[in-house]
């Protein structure tokens, strides 16, 4: 018994130790947080309390250090400002082995701004830069029912204006999608509310419905809650062409239903 209950304490260490180790492989695979203006940062020197600081990364990338001045610290990681600041109360002659350490107060340089029809629009932070588009918009709670099946996502990409449809459903299947990217600093994701069609007449829930992909008439029809005990499944479609004049059709049910069609359920004739 003694020595079974060596071995299990043995193997509960080794399973201790592995999984430790693969959090600080995936610790350090995990690329730091650059510095963006905007950030809030606490800056503190082993030692000496004196030179301790609240400061926020200014326009050009930069903090005012006391004793010291102007200290650019703009896009680069924690540990590398921390040296920085460290080589500069040294090259002043201020500490001979200044140990310093910053913390990170609020992230505000490297932000995405996600709008439209998603739970909880607004600004979020890019904490690494390895924050893709189904992170962000789980972030901002997913997109609302009314919303679209479509998100649009714009910024710039190596100077230059870019802008991307990104199909939605599309992110969340098992295999990760090649549209799923990775965000950078400015970049706006949009979701935009999805397109509806109206059903009136003798239909049992009359009002504006949401429009599925692939949608038929039958399947608007079903939506509406079939026709009344007075309808039929005759429907009359008022769609709008894109020079804005109206045409009256009479649909077959396997046709598909477009943005802004307006079905009417006709009574039935028995």
């Amino acid at each position: 018994m003694p020595h079974l209950f060596r071995s299990a304490i043995a193997l509960v260490f080794a399973v201790c130790a592995t999984l430790a180790s693969a959090q600080d492989s995936a610790a350090a695979a995990a690329p730091e947080y650059k510095l963006s203006p905007g950030d809030a940062i606490k800056v503190q020197v082993y030692q000496n309390p004196d030179l301790t600081l609240e400061a926020r990364v200014s326009e050009s990338g930069s903090i005012s250090y006391p004793l010291v001045g102007s200290v650019p610290i703009g896009g680069m990681s924690i540990s590398q400002a921390e040296k920085k600041i460290a080589d500069a109360l040294q090259k002043k002659q201020i500490l001979k082995q200044p140990q310093v350490n910053i913390v990170l107060l609020q992230v505000r340089g490297n932000q995405v701004t996600v709008l439209g029809q998603v739970q909880r629009p607004g600004r979020f932070p890019l904490e690494t830069t390895t924050v893709r588009v189904s992170d962000m918009l789980a972030a901002a709670g997913g997109v609302t029912p009314t919303g679209d099946d479509v998100l649009v996502i714009s910024g710039n990409r190596d100077g230059k204006p870019f802008r991307k449809s990104i199909d939605i459903p599309n992110l969340f299947k098992g295999d990760r999608s090649a549209d799923d990217i990775l965000l950078q600093p400015g970049d706006t994701l949009y979701v935009n509310k999805a397109p509806t069609f109206y059903i009136y007449g003798e239909a049992q829930r009359p009002g504006t419905y949401r429009i599925e992909r692939g949608m038929t008439v039958l399947q608007a029809l079903a939506q509406g809650g079939g026709p009344t005990n007075r309808g039929s499944e005759r429907v009359r479609l008022n769609r709008t062409r894109p020079d804005g004049t109206v045409v009256q059709l009479e649909p077959r049910l396997t046709d598909p239903v477009l943005p802004g069609d307006v079905l009417f359920v006709k009574e039935s004739l028995f």
